[in-house]
């Protein structure tokens, strides 16, 4: 279940970093209380030569996984609660695979809990302890448990852990942002990281009385949103001009305006449905950044009424 904007934030950019390795499911539903699980992930072998460029990440996937991320250090319900769903995951796929007279798998899924901080009297009382082979901040819990804490804080400063930085809270977040700013354009990940985070801001900024850490991550995030918006700018501006050079007439430009502002709805709203569909036009008499700050910095429902009106 999602908790808060940050929390939302981890998901989808875990959906997205884990989409170029396998299938990935949010809320998962797990059989019994109807409960849903953050994240499911099934790898794909024929993407597995991607994973590296993850990290960290990326080992923690070569497998079947639930991946549970928090925003707040993680207490000991929520851990016992996490492994619950984790054992009624196991059941259900144990009787999906009887249903269908196959073997089951050998290989259970792993949980992985993805926590800010944590204390040693926590992971003493899961008896979770750091494995050979792997790095500081990745503790793991007895053999049968199938399930491992990601202590964020812990994680060393490099490239490998710094998608898991990401979601971190404080300076550990701080310098992860720094660090991602700093990549090269180049760089698989980084346009994709820098849009989750700048929706983070959007989102934030568009919420009433937020509390003092809500306030915090949106001014420590507001130069990724920055940079992103500056570049969002000027890839409309540069395709806009290349597709004016290609066609050499108004309807080539006017189709590249089409196609940026609805690129950039659907990055904004997730989709381009009916009415967001009925407002392009309108948008489209714009200036382009007007058009384009326009987009982002209001809600749906603003834009909307405000270019019905």
């Amino acid at each position: 279940m999602t908790r808060t904007p940050h929390d939302q934030f981890a998901k989808h950019f875990l959906e997205d970093l884990l989409t170029s390795i396998g299938q990935v499911k949010l809320s998962q539903e797990i059989a019994g209380e109807v409960r849903q699980a953050d994240l499911w992930f099934v790898p794909n072998p024929a993407l597995e030569t991607n994973s590296s460029a993850l990290g960290i990440l990326g080992r923690m996937t070569t497998s079947s996984c639930l991946l549970e991320p928090f925003r707040n250090p993680v207490p000991a319900y929520e851990i016992r609660l996490c492994m619950s769903k984790l054992f009624d995951l196991h059941a259900e796929l144990r009787r999906k695979s009887k249903r269908k007279k196959s073997k089951p798998s050998k290989s259970l899924a792993r949980l992985w809990i993805l926590t800010p901080t944590i204390s040693a009297k926590l992971l003493k009382g899961f008896a979770a302890m750091v494995e050979g082979g792997w790095m500081d901040g990745v503790y793991f819990l007895p053999e049968e448990c199938f399930t491992a804490i990601v202590a964020i804080h812990q994680l060393p400063i490099t490239p490998s852990t710094l998608w898991l930085r990401l979601m971190g809270r404080g300076a550990v977040q701080s310098e992860a942002i720094a660090e991602l700013l700093a990549l090269p354009k180049s760089h698989p990940f980084k346009q994709n990281a820098l849009e989750h985070l700048a929706m983070l801001r959007i989102h934030l900024q568009t919420r009433q009385n937020l509390n003092r850490d809500e306030q915090e991550l949106a001014m420590k995030i507001t130069p990724v949103y920055q940079r992103w918006l500056e570049e969002t700018l000027e890839q409309g501006r540069q395709e806009g001009r290349q597709e004016g050079r290609q066609e050499g007439r108004q309807e080539g430009r006017q189709e590249a305006s089409r196609t940026r502002i609805e690129s950039l709805l659907r990055v904004r709203f997730g989709e381009l449905d009916a009415e967001l569909a009925q407002v392009v036009e309108r948008l489209m008499q714009m200036d382009q950044d007007e058009c384009s700050r326009m987009i982002l910095q209001r809600s749906r429902d603003e834009l909307v009424s405000h270019l019905r009106s």
